[in-house]
């Protein structure tokens, strides 16, 4: 071997170094690269943690070339990790020397958790009673002598369905539950269906969900007894809430049963053998799995940014790269049994004698654990993702878990994920019991002065259903603006966690100017917006909420919500948010109280138009998912229920209609009537549910008015008021029907007919006008301003307005008084009930 001089030696270490310098900011990858390459653009190297790796040393050398930066520049096309990319302190910036891991010009390079599953043939057993054209199957991938194990499966980026007892969006219903014995009581008509180890049962429980891993099924006749697996069968009998429930009125739990060959006899649903190492699956219409991509997710965890508490990761960016496929492997190991958020329980029961030291009359204990995420963020601040894709992921997108701060996630896209888009803050430590306030020593635990900023979260929680589009815990000085958030299965947005008005960490938060609509598709005791504990200075303004799914299987058909300050809520102001109705729940507030104002569908529409993505991320919104196929809610329709009878117990009524949820509820009473007023949906049931509390009373429904005014529509430069005061009034029409109709149709054109009447209504400030008819009998309700009075207002309709004089003498001649009203008393008003004067 020919041994170069020292001085060559030391001229071509110097020509190698000024050529790698000159071009060390940028740091090139390729799929067609090799990772012994130098890393230029003409010859790249072939991995993102190689390129990190050359980053860290160009730091650690203080090469000159960093100055302005590190791009480490991704060309198009999927990078299959072994192992999660792990960005380390060492792999920090500067403000003015960022790394930045990025998409080359008009590409959009992946990173991908999973693998590929090729070489499908049609199988040769008969399955199900399946024609052997209809199954096909493939050998499943193993690693270290062991079939991989995962969930959850996508066709050509469609995600398939773990062969289950029910056919498409179809469950049935739990017989009953025994906590004692740990089991629970199914129908089981369906004979084929066989147990085999690994089969499980998905369970609704009201705000959440369940996987459980069934140890046995006994049959007898057309039931069935499942029996569980440890720990979860524990858990899942003992801890109080969320639980499974058993209603008369809605119908019970709502389950099925996956993760059975014997289950797989639809198309589209697929089912791993692990024993003989064989996947199986059911094309869809118009799919070829000769040519189809099929993949599966292998990692739980894709990137993991950490630092320390000391030396956080800081300046290190992400832009334009997409995170894809990632696994989520804990209900099969152990179980899944979440609290609220995602979060799943590691313990849970009831407490015998209520009461903590902070609270009182808590009646349960709950520690909790946290799911794996696709990327994972600890002790890490000024770092961004910005123009990313999260997709296929099977359970949390991103998560800013602990010690994060001065962060930003803006302009990203995340979609088909199973948990949350979004999870950010401490949903209690696993050894912190979760209803507990967090009160920490070093704040710089805590994740602080964030902002998540026009992102489309789309298509999220549809592996748990119990997840949001983000989930905010233990936060301070947090920013959700201009978000939009659309096809979620629970609520669009949490934030807090704790259950209590306790002062804690979190203050200064504020969730505004976000578009937030389909969301509630499987769960309720939902809302767009929900808060849970004590929060200073916290903002929830001028977010725009519309449009909720209705789920066929919900706990309490009625319990759906655009805003809902849950327990311990307080120091909010909650004002100008657009919503469609006034549907909000105020769930044992902190004593500090929360400021509401202007809610309601008559706010600026410039609120409306202005919530959700802005440039120059606008385009996002192009790829929101909505499912059409699926029914939406009905708004509750203002509706009159009136009870004629006799010894109403005011609280019994208020109790036997609590669960319908009546949008501003009110009652009146004159005599032997009573009439409950607000709006309600399927007031035949809250009638059926009054007449078995009152058998012997007479009760009529008034719904669909035959005159609506409303000040909204038919007054100029209308600002409607905050909040209302109603007044009821009852009169009967005349015996004659001619005279009925004529009255009827008096008021049908009246808008058009006689405009001054409305016109006198603007001008005495009415905000509604409605007049309903239940056979002769008109219940009339008036709504104006709340602190100011008819008696007041009334005369301002016929000020420099003869019109409505006229109208009136007109009116006189179709309307006489109810049985019981005077000779010379036409409208009756009822009296306003109050309650709490009543305790």
């Amino acid at each position: 071997m020919r041994l170069l001089t020292r001085n060559k030696v030391l001229i071509l270490f110097l020509i190698l170094c000024s050529v790698f310098s000159a071009t060390a900011a940028e740091i090139w990858v390729s799929t067609n690269g090799k990772d012994t390459n130098p890393g230029t653009k003409a010859s790249p190297l072939a991995t993102v943690s190689m390129a990190m790796r050359k980053a860290r040393e160009l730091r650690r050398l203080k090469d000159p070339s960093i100055k302005d930066g590190i791009h480490i520049i991704v060309t198009d096309g999927t990078y299959y990790l072994n192992e999660p990319l792990f960005v380390r302190p060492e792999d920090s910036g500067t403000p003015e020397s960022p790394t930045t891991i990025e998409a080359d010009a008009n590409a959009r390079p992946i990173i991908s958790g999973g693998l590929e599953i090729k070489n499908w043939k049609k199988s040769t057993i008969l399955i199900n009673g399946q024609k052997k054209a209809n199954v096909w199957v493939a050998d499943a991938p193993q690693k270290a002598g062991e079939t991989v194990n995962y969930r959850q499966l996508w066709v050509n980026g469609k995600k398939a369905v773990r062969a289950k007892s029910t056919s498409g969006n179809q469950m049935d219903r739990i017989l009953s539950w025994d906590a004692k014995t740990e089991t629970c009581w199914i129908p089981f008509k369906d004979k084929s269906i066989k147990y085999e180890p690994g089969m499980e049962m998905f369970i609704i429980q009201w705000w959440s969900t369940a996987n459980l891993r069934i140890k046995n099924i006994e049959v007898q006749k057309d039931s069935a007894r499942l029996s569980f697996e440890q720990p979860e069968g524990r858990i899942q009998s003992e801890h109080p809430w969320p639980a499974p429930w058993i209603s008369k009125n809605n119908g019970n739990s709502a389950f099925y049963l996956n993760n059975g060959i014997s289950m797989l006899n639809e198309a589209g649903e697929w089912f791993l053998d692990k024993k003989n190492a064989k996947i199986y699956y059911i094309p869809r219409a118009g799919e070829d799995l000769t040519s189809a991509k099929v993949t599966v997710p292998v990692l739980e965890n894709l990137v993991e940014m950490k630092g320390t508490i000391d030396s956080p990761v800081h300046h290190f960016n992400f832009k334009g790269i997409s995170f894809q496929y990632s696994n989520w492997l804990r209900p099969s190991q152990q179980g899944h049994v979440p609290l609220q958020a995602g979060m799943y329980l590691l313990d849970a029961y009831k407490l015998q004698v209520p009461g903590t030291p902070n609270q009182a009359n808590l009646e349960n204990q709950g520690w909790v654990g946290r799911p794996r995420a696709a990327v994972e963020v600890n002790y890490a601040d000024h770092n961004q993702f910005e123009w990313c894709r999260f997709e296929h992921l099977s359970s949390t997108g991103l998560d800013f878990n602990k010690g994060t701060n001065h962060n930003t996630i803006k302009g990203n896209l995340f979609r088909d994920i199973g948990g949350n888009a979004i999870s950010i803050g401490v949903f209690s430590e696993e050894a912190f019991e979760a209803h507990l306030p967090l009160v920490i020593k070093d704040e710089r635990e805590i994740c602080s002065d964030e902002v998540i900023a026009d992102n489309l979260i789309t298509n999220v929680a549809n592996e748990d259903w119990g997840c949001l589009g983000i989930a905010a815990g233990f936060i301070k000085n947090l920013t959700i603006e201009h978000n939009e958030i659309s096809d979620v299965a629970y609520s669009g947005i949490s934030m807090g966690w704790g259950w209590t008005h306790t002062k804690n960490v979190m203050e200064n938060n504020k969730i505004v100017a976000n578009k937030i609509h389909h969301y509630a598709k499987h769960l309720h005791d939902v809302s767009g917006i929900y808060t849970l504990s004590s929060q200073p200075n916290s903002r929830i303004e001028e977010n725009y909420i519309d449009k909720v799914y209705n789920s066929p299987y919900a706990h309490d058909p009625f319990l759906w919500l655009y805003l809902y300050t849950d327990e311990g809520s307080q120091g909010f102001t909650i004002k100008n948010n657009w919503i469609a109705t006034e549907k909000i729940l105020k769930n044992n507030n902190g004593p500090e109280g929360n400021i509401w104002e202007n809610n309601n569908p008559y706010v600026s529409t410039k609120i409306k138009e202005a919530a959700g993505i802005r440039a120059p991320y606008a385009a996002l919104t192009k790829e929101a998912i909505i499912d059409e196929a699926w029914g939406l809610q009905e708004l509750p329709k203002s509706v009159a229920i009136e009870m004629i009878g006799s010894d109403f117990d005011i609280e019994k009524v208020k109790s036997t209609i609590k669960g319908f949820r009546i949008v501003g509820e009110s009652i009146y009473q004159w005599k032997n009537h009573l009439v409950i007023y607000g709006k309600m949906n399927q007031p035949e049931r809250t009638k059926r549910k009054l007449a078995l509390a009152y058998p012997s009373a007479q009760i009529k429904i008034y719904e669909k008015p035959i005159y609506d005014f409303q000040n909204f529509e038919r007054c100029k430069d209308s600002k409607p008021a905050s909040e209302w005061e109603n007044i009821v009034l009852t009169a009967n029409l005349v015996e004659d029907e001619k005279l009925q109709k004529e009255y009827i149709d008096y008021h049908t054109t009246q808008f058009e007919k006689w405009p001054e009447i409305a016109k006198g209504f603007c001008n005495a400030d009415f905000q509604q006008l409605q007049v309903f008819k239940n056979g002769r009998q008109l219940m009339l309700v008036i709504s104006i301003p709340k602190g100011e009075s008819l008696d007041k207002l009334n005369p301002k309709t016929t000020e420099n307005n003869p019109r409505v004089d006229d109208w009136n003498a007109l009116m006189k001649k179709y309307q006489t008084g109810i049985e019981g009203a005077k000779p010379d008393e036409t409208w009756i008003f009822l009296n306003k009930v109050n309650v709490e004067e009543r305790k």
